[in-house]
């Protein structure tokens, strides 16, 4: 399943800190759109949903729907801070191309 950095998880506990969100988890979900077909989604959620896969991570719960899980089976995701910005990034083995912006993929 999906793996996430220590970097990543250290900077959601902060974003969530810094939003008042005490007891969200991160929802990852890959949806149809952008330049090659999929683009990934990173929202704040309170609960899980039905059907979803919940992985917790050092107090932090990651949701997962069953269509995305497909998609990011061997997927992890990063923060990372640089001259160009800073942002959260995800490497994806199973992607076969991306667009020239970075921000869709295809399968």
């Amino acid at each position: 399943m999906i793996q996430v950095t220590e970097r990543a998880v250290t900077k959601i506990k902060t974003l969530l800190q810094n939003e008042n969100k005490s007891g969200f988890g991160l929802r990852i979900a890959v949806q149809g759109g952008g330049c090659s077909g999929f683009q990934y989604g990173l929202s704040f959620e309170s609960a899980e949903k039905p059907n979803d896969e919940v992985v917790e991570i050092d107090g932090l719960k990651i949701f997962v729907d069953a269509m995305s899980k497909s998609y990011l089976k061997e997927a992890t995701v990063d923060y990372v801070e640089s001259l160009q910005g800073s942002g959260f990034k995800i490497e994806n083995p199973d992607s076969t191309g991306s667009c020239g912006c970075g921000h869709s993929f295809s399968v």
